[in-house]
């Protein structure tokens, strides 16, 4: 037969740990259900591609002709200085 004695200090830590993790446990839950609920919020995904904070003409209808547009009309410039 085995002789287990147990101080009262290991109780109190498991106590605080199993808090501990609860408390983990707890956040990665909340962070799992925001991501979630955005993804599914989402009805179009470039609307995700537009928190990026960088100008793509490709999200803009009418950018890429506007950019070609404007390329065309410094090309002819350049060409009427020289």
């Amino acid at each position: 037969m085995a002789i287990k004695v147990e101080h009262e200090i290991h109780g109190r830590r498991k106590g605080r740990n199993m808090g501990v993790g609860l408390l983990l446990l707890g956040m990665i839950g909340i962070v799992f259900g925001l991501t979630v609920v955005k993804v599914l919020g989402l009805t179009d995904i470039r609307q995700m591609e537009k928190f990026d904070h960088v100008a793509r003409p490709q999200l803009e209808p009418g950018a890429l002709e506007a950019a070609e547009q404007r390329a065309a009309e410094v090309a002819a410039e350049a060409e009427a200085n020289q």
